[in-house]
């Protein structure tokens, strides 16, 4: 579980401060499925960076499983990236020259895991994401929704608790963005926490819980109907 309490965000010193985040208070269950909605600027991809340990709040409190980790070291958020969160982003970010298979392994790396057992768990996990035929394919030679897959193959290789994608259907067309989203759905089905932010109402309509955040504060959160 997930617990955030007054968590505050600003950017800058003086008279150069930028408050982003004012006061927010969220909890999120182990296996919800959430969408966090709101328009640029908002602050939900700073509220993003704090949920998935790439950044530190700059008041407030933020518990993990009843951890608290809003002022842990980067050692310890480092660690707590690897064991429970699978990002996913817009961008893909895949290494152009390794193929889909590599692309997926390379966060088995800084575990320590053998090459051998990287490979396999790649391929297991683009075998789950639908990409069998795709594995020794470069990034140049992938659409983007197949791209998109091995993203979220690459997000799920050190089984995390957590799924946590900023825009992940941005570059998509509506057809593969529905695709990428059964296969979240797929996810949290089996167990998965996952998390989206999306500027993109169709898309939160996926989830299973809608917050709405606006000039740094949550103005809704409502749970959607089966």
């Amino acid at each position: 579980m997930m617990k955030l309490s007054e968590i505050t965000k600003v950017y800058g010193k003086g008279s150069l401060e930028v408050p982003v985040l004012h006061g927010v208070d969220l909890t999120i269950e182990d296996g919800e499925f959430v969408a966090i909605m709101g328009p640029s600027g908002s602050g939900k991809s700073t509220l993003m960076n704090i949920i998935g340990f790439l950044d530190y709040p700059t008041s407030g409190t933020f518990e993990l499983n009843g951890e608290k980790v809003d002022s842990a070291k980067e050692s310890a958020l480092a660690r707590l990236r690897n064991e429970h969160i699978g990002f996913v982003f817009q961008q893909f970010f895949m290494f152009p020259r390794d193929n889909a298979i590599k692309n997926v392994a390379s966060p088995l790396i800084y575990a320590g895991v053998s090459k051998r057992e990287r490979t396999e768990r790649a391929k297991q996990m683009l075998v789950k994401v639908g990409l069998e035929d795709r594995m020794k394919h470069l990034p140049n030679q992938l659409s983007g929704g197949q791209k998109q897959r091995v993203a979220i193959a690459r997000a799920l290789v050190n089984n995390p608790t957590i799924i946590l994608a900023d825009e992940p259907t941005g570059a998509l067309d509506s057809k593969t963005s529905a695709q990428i989203m059964k296969l979240f759905m797929q996810l949290n089905e089996e167990g998965k926490t996952v998390i989206i932010v999306t500027h993109e109402e169709e898309i939160a309509a996926y989830a299973k819980r809608i917050i709405t955040i606006k000039d740094g504060l949550i103005t809704d959160d409502r749970r959607v109907a089966p």
